[in-house]
Parts: C-alpha cells; sequence; structure tokens
C-alpha cells in the first residue's frame, strides 16, 4: 500500500478527502508524520478511530525499523533499513560533542562505478522514495539527537533528485522539523544538469566529489568524468552565489602516489583559489582489489597547510566508523545481492 511518510501537506489534503475526512485533518496527519514521528495509525489519536481504520485500508504510515545496528569503538553507529524497491540501504550516525550527524543514502547501490567505493561495485537496484529517505530519520534510534544531515551514503543524490528536494523540503517545512538549509548538505559526483536545478530549487548545502583536478585523472576514478566534466560542472559553479548561507566544500579523497603531489596542488589552486569555497581532505579507506591507498598523515597535513596558504580553506576530515565499515567510501549492502 501507498506510504503517507514523504507527501506533501497539499498531498495529505488529497488522502483526507479520499477517505472522507475534512481538510484540515491534512495538518493532523502532517503534526503526527512530522513532528511527533508516528509509526502507526492508532497512534494518532486526535483521529477518530473510524478515520483511522479508513486510512490503514489504503495507506500505510511508512516507517520502518532498521534490521541491524553495528556500533564503533568511536561512537558512530551504522544502521540497515529496508526500502520500498526491494533493497537494503545503510545508514550512518556520527555523534561528535553536542552535533549528531546523519549520513543517509538515497539509492540502492549506484550508478557510478567509483573505483575507490564499495558501493559503485554493487551496481544499481533502485531509487529511495522521499519516504524511505525520511524513515532512516525518522527510525533512527538517535533521531532526538540529530542535528544535521549530509546525502553523503550509499547512491547520487542528483541522479535520484526529485526525491532528495523532496525529503530535504519536508525537513525544512514548517509543518516538518522547520530545518534551516544550513543543516542539509547534499553531494555529487557532478552530474551538471542536477546540479544546476539543485542550485535554482534548494539552498542547502552542496559538496562535489572532486578527488582530483586533472580530467584524465579523476576519470580513472570517477567513470562519470567522461560524462560529466570537472572543467564544465566547475564553470557552472562559478555563475552562482557563495558569499551568504550557502556553502560550496569539495571532497578530496587523498590516495598515495596517485594524487597528492605538489602538482595536484597547483591544479587545485588554479581551479578553486577565486572561487569561495573549502576544501574537505579525506582519508582513503582500502577497499579489495583497489589500485589506491591511503597517504601518510604528514602529506595530507601537507596538502592541507599549502592550500590554506594559498587561501583555500582545506580541512582534514575525521575518519569514523571504520572499524565497521562505516567510513568514507565502504558502505556495501550484501543483502542485496539477490534483489534483481
Amino acid at each position: 500500500m501507498e506510504a503517507l511518510l514523504g507527501k506533501t501537506k497539499e498531498e495529505l489534503r488529497e488522502v483526507a478527502a479520499k477517505v472522507g475526512l475534512p481538510a484540515f485533518a491534512a495538518g493532523q496527519l502532517a503534526q503526527w508524520l512530522y513532528q511527533r514521528g508516528a509509526s502507526c495509525f492508532d497512534e494518532m489519536t486526535n483521529i477518530s478511530k473510524k478515520a483511522r481504520e479508513a486510512l490503514a485500508s489504503q495507506y500505510v504510515v511508512g516507517r520502518s525499523e532498521p534490521l541491524t545496528a553495528q556500533h564503533s569503538v568511536d561512537g558512530t553507529a551504522k544502521y540497515l533499513f529496508p526500502v520500498s524497491c526491494g533493497g537494503h540501504v545503510e545508514t550512518v550516525f556520527i555523534p561528535d560533542a553536542d552535533r549528531g550527524t546523519v549520513c543517509v543514502s538515497c539509492q540502492v547501490g549506484c550508478k557510478m562505478h567509483c573505483a575507490f567505493c564499495m558501493t559503485g561495485r554493487q551496481g544499481f537496484h533502485g531509487h529511495l522514495t522521499a519516504g524511505d529517505i525520511l524513515n532512516q530519520l525518522y527510525s533512527l534510534p538517535e533521531r532526538d539527537r540529530i542535528t544535521n544531515v549530509v546525502f553523503m551514503g550509499q547512491g547520487e543524490p542528483m541522479d535520484n533528485l526529485d526525491n532528495v528536494l523532496r525529503a530535504t523540503q519536508l525537513l525544512q517545512a514548517d509543518y516538518g522539523w522547520a530545518w534551516s538549509p544550513k543543516r542539509i548538505t547534499v553531494s555529487t559526483v557532478g552530474l551538471e544538469k542536477g546540479m544546476q536545478r539543485f542550485l535554482d530549487e534548494s539552498q542547502c548545502h552542496l559538496a562535489v566529489s572532486l578527488h582530483n583536478p586533472f580530467p584524465e585523472e579523476r576519470a580513472e576514478m570517477i567513470p562519470a568524468e567522461k560524462a560529466w566534466s570537472l572543467t564544465d560542472f566547475l564553470a557552472l559553479l562559478k555563475r552562482y552565489d557563495w558569499s551568504h548561507q550557502r556553502r560550496l566544500s569539495f571532497e578530496y579523497t587523498v590516495m598515495h602516489g596517485f594524487n597528492d603531489n605538489p602538482a595536484h596542488v597547483r591544479e587545485l589552486c588554479r581551479l578553486l583559489g577565486r572561487m569561495e569555497c573549502r576544501v574537505n581532505l579525506i582519508r582513503c579507506h582500502e577497499i579489495p582489489e583497489s589500485p589506491f591507498h591511503p597517504a601518510p598523515e604528514q602529506t595530507m597535513e601537507w596538502m592541507r597547510d599549502e592550500l590554506s596558504r594559498h587561501g583555500i580553506t582545506t580541512t582534514i576530515r575525521a575518519s569514523r566508523g571504520q572499524d565497521i565499515f562505516a567510513a568514507c567510501g565502504l558502505l556495501s549492502t550484501k543483502e542485496n545481492k539477490n534483489i534483481d
């Protein structure tokens, strides 16, 4: 049956009318779904029993608890969620003092096939609905500790943009969590058409997976470079104003002997030096049969210092959850092997 989680208030009015409820019931449904986090219709106590039964005959709330949980020694937690297309995705909660970040997935598998990413090796199996995306937040055991959301889990957000935008808009809605877009970051490997639409329709932060400033080398890591070149998407990004609320960041996984020498730093400075942006250096996590290996810590620190010296705000991202395969590039769901 059709899920209510992921529907807008206007769509909930149509649901109310369909089951014979007054228009104001849409507000009640929205409140139970997005503010109180109801997991079943019986919890919606200000809606009559007869109305709840009518809803239950045609709809489901759309909440699904995680099937498994893993906990890292550093406090990071990883959960396995079922999704409506029949597969599973992994979701990561990262606590840090008074900040709680959730890394959500948007697809089962991924079409991008990035060479350093375990998800890319799974192939693509389906898009998550907005309800599937939101369920990763609403059914998270640490839900009350969430302060930020990053779309950096499994899948390419710009390849499922309708559902990603809907989920972010519902988080910002006054009948939802009423979040500022500053609390939401959406990532991409650089799908130009999707990026342009995202930038036109959203004020959420954007994180671009750059990883190499030379197109030929980048294509070895990210096959999507052949279709959506960094030259083109950088030109697109430069047409937008980044001096106000929205933040632009570039993700750069540092791989020893491949993208960590002085030539790479010089080219990064040339490409990004005049842009209002930041660079996040990420430790490479080795995966089986991969040619890429982590760079020494002193190399990462040198890159950070050189980029900073040239006016590019640069940080080294802390690696979290590596022992439970929750760190960057390690998300992979063996449960999806037989879904096709």
